[in-house]
């Protein structure tokens, strides 16, 4: 195994991702409804990154449960509800929207001769646009941070944390990558396959796995750079904002990558030591905020300097 780890970090992250996006299109172009095209890829790359996590770890401290298993899961299925409940009506809501801006111009705005697979780029620099301020606010605006901190609270990261968020988070986030896809016309299909990258890219982003990217972590916000964000220090963890590529951190000045420094292996929000652990403790915690912070005696909420 040790003979295979080098080459395994290398290629691990390309092939999952691309082997989930080429079996979406063969699915797709074989006639399978996209959720079946998105959903069975999704669930074989979930299977291949949890045997990883066994076989080639970032962090052996991190492969045993640290009495998160069981929150996490019980997030996970309101979350996935969440984002596939916009995931649904978000076309339908802004389909009024996208209509007008078609007749200003004159047609749609979407390149929607390109094939399925050259589109996706445009979908996610577009979509990341959206998401990289949506998610930036979550850290540096009080209100937000309330629902964004269920996400910074694990306490180790592996792959099952791409599914500890409030319901609220995910929401919001999914739908600030969705308007502007479908204000610009683009297709059901290109979607479908903006999905199921964030998707198996947020399982890979947070997975407990010895991944090397090297200059392509100048493109995509993987593990690497997104163990950072999870650092306790406001100061590493306000930056790599970006849900699946980086490069809108890198052109607004938050892209971290200290190359030759280990990323923290204790994580975590140590200024607010009393969040709680239990998942319907959770839910309520953007309500409870008060109590939250003064069980933990945390120091007042500021924004990170500019």
């Amino acid at each position: 195994m040790s003979r295979l780890a080098p080459l395994f970090s290398i290629a691990f992250f390309p092939l999952v991702l691309g082997g989930a996006l080429l079996g979406a299109v063969g699915a797709l172009a074989g006639g399978a409804s996209l959720p079946v095209a998105v959903g069975v890829p999704t669930a074989v790359a979930v299977l291949v990154i949890l045997g990883a996590e066994r076989s080639f770890p970032h962090l052996r401290s991190w492969q045993r449960s640290h009495r998160d298993v069981a929150v996490d899961l019980a997030h996970a299925v309101p979350v996935a509800g969440t984002a596939r409940l916009v995931q649904a009506l978000a076309p339908i809501a802004f389909l009024p929207g996208a209509a007008w801006l078609g007749e200003r111009v004159g047609g749609s705005l979407w390149p929607d001769h390109w094939p399925w697979l050259a589109q996706l780029p445009l979908a996610l620099l577009v979509a990341e646009l959206f998401q990289y301020w949506g998610h930036r606010m979550m850290h540096e605006w009080e209100p937000l941070w309330r629902l964004h901190a269920t996400h910074h609270s694990a306490p180790r990261l592996y792959f099952l944390n791409a599914a500890r968020f409030h319901p609220l988070d995910i929401g919001l986030d999914t739908l600030l990558g969705l308007l502007p896809l479908v204000l610009l016309g683009c297709p059901a299909e290109v979607q479908g396959l903006f999905a199921l990258f964030t998707a198996v890219f947020g399982f890979l982003q947070h997975c407990n796995v010895a991944v090397r990217l090297g200059p392509l972590n100048y493109v995509f916000s993987m593990a690497e750079l997104h163990r950072w964000h999870h650092a306790p220090d406001p100061a590493l963890a306000n930056t790599n904002y970006g849900s699946n590529l980086i490069v809108w951190d890198l052109a607004f000045g938050t892209f971290l990558w200290p190359r030759h420094l280990a990323p923290p292996e204790e994580i975590g929000i140590p200024d607010l030591p009393g969040f709680p652990t239990g998942y319907w403790a959770q839910l309520a915690s953007p309500w409870r905020w008060r109590s939250i912070r003064a069980a933990g005696r945390a120091p007042t909420w500021e924004a990170p300097p500019a």
